[in-house]
Parts: C-alpha cells; sequence; structure tokens
C-alpha cells in the first residue's frame, strides 16, 4: 500500500505544474504497535480526511501530499520518518501520534520550523515559549485538538470530589494513578496527583500495570488493600482490559475513571460485563450522534468505506478535527504569504473559539495563542455500561478547566 503510493507520489512530483499546487504533510501512525489499538481507528480519521480535503478542492486549490508511515509505537522509527520527511520532501506540516515520539521530535520540530499536529495530548506540549519553570522544553510548533491529558485528568478528579460527596462519602477519598511507566501513561501522573491533594484526596502511590495484556491480579490486591476509592486508568485497550478483569476476578472494587484513549465502545464490548458504570472522557461526539458537523464526518468516512456501513469510534472523529484545525491553518496561510510551517503556525493564532467549518458540534472550540498551546480546556465526561449485551453510554458531566499559569505546560 505504502509502496503504491510513493510510486503515486513521485509520478506527481514529475509534473512541475501540479508540483507547485502540491504540499506534503508526514503521517506518523501506530498501526502495529502496542497502541495500534486505538491508533488504526485514529490513523483511518486523518487519511480520510486529508484524502476528502484532496476530493473537494484541496487547500484553496493546493492539493495536500501525504505519506503514512506505520513507526509501530518506536520512537527512532518516528525520529528516522520525520527527518526524511524533511530533507527528501520539504515537510510543511506533520500528523503525529505518540507521546514518546512526538516530545523527543520537539526540538526538531522548532529548529525546522514544522508544526506538528500530534494525538498526544501530553500537557508538556502546551507552553510554547517555556513560560513555566515545570515545563520540560519550549514546544512552539507542536498542536494537538482537545484538552491535554493533564487537564483530562484533573477534571475527572473534579468529578470524582463532587461523586464522592453526592454519595455520602467520609472523610477523605483515596485517588491512585494506574498505568505503565512510559511518557503516555505518566504525562498527567505529576499534575493529577498534584491536583487530587489540592482537591482534599489522599494520594497513594501508583500502581504500575504493562502496556501489553497481562495478568494484573497482584495489582488488583494492591488496589484493594490500598482502600483505593478512584483510580485514574493511563492505558488503553488490551491492556485496560486486562486489568478489570482482573479486578473483577479479585472483587477490587475501585471507581475506574479512564484517560481518552481508554474507553469506547470496543473496549466494552470486548470487557463484556465486567464494565460497570465505567467512567471516560471525550472531545466528540459519538457515531450515532446528530451533531451537525456529523454529516461532513460521515461524507469523510466514506473516504475509506463508501458503503457508508462501518462504524468509527470517538479517536476516529478527533483525527478528522486534527487534520481540519491543520486544513484552516493553511487556508489562512496561504492567503497570508503562502503554505509555509511559519505561516501555518501563525494561521493557528488567527482565531477565537474556533470551530473548523462544517464540523459545528462535532469539534470543541478552541483557541491557540503565541503564548498558551493549550487549545481546548472543555472536558466531556461519560459512564459507560454493558449490561448482557446492551452497551448504554450516557453523559454525566461537563468539567471546564482554568488557565492556571502553574497548569501550563505541567
Amino acid at each position: 500500500m505504502q509502496k503504491g503510493w510513493m510510486i503515486a507520489a513521485a509520478a506527481l512530483l514529475s509534473l512541475p505544474a501540479q508540483a507547485e499546487d502540491a504540499v506534503f504533510v508526514g503521517h506518523l501512525a501506530d498501526m502495529s504497535g502496542p497502541t495500534a489499538f486505538v491508533g488504526k481507528q485514529y490513523a483511518d480519521g486523518v487519511r480520510d480526511a486529508m484524502a476528502y480535503i484532496n476530493a473537494n478542492g484541496g487547500i484553496s486549490g493546493t492539493r495536500l501530499e501525504f505519506e503514512t508511515i506505520d513507526y509501530a509505537y518506536k520512537v527512532p522509527q518516528a525520529i528516522a520518518s520525520y527527518k526524511k520527511w524533511v530533507s527528501r520532501k520539504d515537510m510543511v506540516a506533520m500528523q503525529g501520534w505518540g507521546t514518546a515520539d512526538t516530545e523527543a521530535l520537539i526540538s526538531f520540530a522548532a529548529k525546522d520550523r514544522v508544526p506538528v499536529f500530534s494525538a498526544s495530548y501530553s500537557a508538556h506540549l502546551t507552553d510554547p515559549k517555556g513560560l513555566n519553570p515545570k515545563t520540560q522544553k519550549p514546544a512552539p510548533y507542536n498542536f494537538f485538538y482537545g484538552a491535554s491529558y493533564s487537564d483530562t485528568c484533573r477534571g475527572l478528579v473534579q468529578w470524582a470530589a463532587e461523586d464522592w460527596k453526592a454519595k455520602g462519602g467520609q472523610g477523605k477519598p483515596k485517588f491512585t494513578h494506574i498505568g505503565a511507566n512510559h511518557p503516555y501513561p505518566n504525562a498527567p501522573k505529576a499534575a493529577c496527583a498534584e491536583y487530587a491533594q489540592e482537591l482534599g484526596f489522599e494520594v497513594m502511590p501508583p500502581v504500575v500495570i504493562s502496556m501489553k495484556p497481562g495478568d494484573f491480579k497482584a495489582q488488583c490486591l494492591s488496589l484493594k488493600s490500598s482502600g483505593t476509592h478512584y483510580g485514574y486508568i493511563g492505558n488503553l485497550g488490551s491492556s485496560v482490559l486486562s486489568l478489570v478483569k482482573s479486578c473483577n476476578t479479585v472483587g477490587t472494587d475501585v471507581q475506574f475513571m479512564a484517560n481518552i484513549w481508554g474507553g469506547d465502545r470496543t473496549v466494552f464490548e470486548a470487557a463484556g460485563d465486567g464494565i460497570k458504570d465505567y467512567i471516560f472522557p471525550t472531545m466528540t461526539p459519538f457515531w450515532e450522534d446528530t451533531a451537525p458537523g456529523m454529516t461532513l464526518v460521515k461524507a469523510v468516512s466514506r473516504m475509506s468505506d463508501p458503503s457508508g456501513e462501518q462504524f468509527r469510534p470517538h479517536h476516529y472523529i478527533r483525527g478528522v478535527c486534527s487534520v481540519y484545525y491543520m486544513k484552516e491553518a493553511m487556508e489562512w496561510a496561504k492567503a497570508n504569504g503562502g503554505i509555509t510551517g511559519d505561516n501555518i503556525k501563525a494561521g493557528m493564532y488567527a482565531r477565537q473559539n474556533w470551530v473548523p467549518q462544517g464540523l459545528e458540534g462535532v469539534c470543541l472550540a478552541a483557541t491557540w495563542s503565541e503564548d498558551d498551546h493549550r487549545g481546548v480546556s472543555q472536558v466531556n465526561i461519560y459512564k459507560g455500561n454493558y449490561n448482557g449485551g446492551d452497551i448504554r453510554i450516557e453523559p454525566v458531566s461537563q468539567m471546564t478547566l482554568e488557565r492556571r499559569s502553574d497548569w501550563l505546560g505541567f
């Protein structure tokens, strides 16, 4: 598939008139690694969106040339692909994926002036100037659609504090971070623990579970013995399924709260009756919802599913949102000097409370500024249950996080 696309791309570049009307966008995806459970879905959203844009006039007449590389969640492969695209393809922007690789590319993107639109929502990517002493490094060319992992976890902790009071809980509720010792699940760990303490939680020692599926009964017994009331799950996919099943086996009674990649209909179908009152966030509606912008999303989906029958999880829809923010920044860039990395970056600052045209009710209003890349501060919280084959997902709450200066980049 990649070979055929690269041949087509070479043919395109051999035609000077067409080459002038094309810009290159690299696309890193995990289609076979430890996060492929959701990586495939998000990647499909990104690819379908770029293909749909090309089929409907491109960027005000400029075509998106793009290549998807499955880097299998391996940082060296991601860096090698990025360098190849910069040196050989004159890449103007990149659609990225994971936290470890995106954070490893921060300095490269800044030096090369290439905006990176990632599917990592690490708060470390939100401080473009390094204004916060806690920021690991300034990330001036990093953008993502949605609330950061840290802000999402803060929103979940806010909900948990209210839930504890509503249930008549006595004393301090106990909070535990659960996840692999890896940049992705670790991204919000310190920030969320700090805020949980601020809200009156007793923060318990983190419980480490692998990103791969396994027998996590020992970890579940640790949660049980610690008396944890609320557990934030930083992993995704088969690891989450193993955790839920292991904890059900040993009778661990914990209110699980997942990160945005750890909760979706596919997880509920696979876990079956093990899923009860499972709390998770979203940044878009669901496939069956009737928001106005879902008309465009379903038209985009037909690029790879002409029948229109394939169900897409909310991860796919976030991929569409990511591309369409990039698209409109590129349109602004083309009208203001040309589609270059610097102009695309400036285009990301050109509007406030911004929803891409045609995606009303789908993508949350976002605002990026030269000093603050926290585009979205709203966290929509849902509860999922599986009852004898019936999956029920219902809204629980909506939290809007403050833009505190001490939370920038953290």
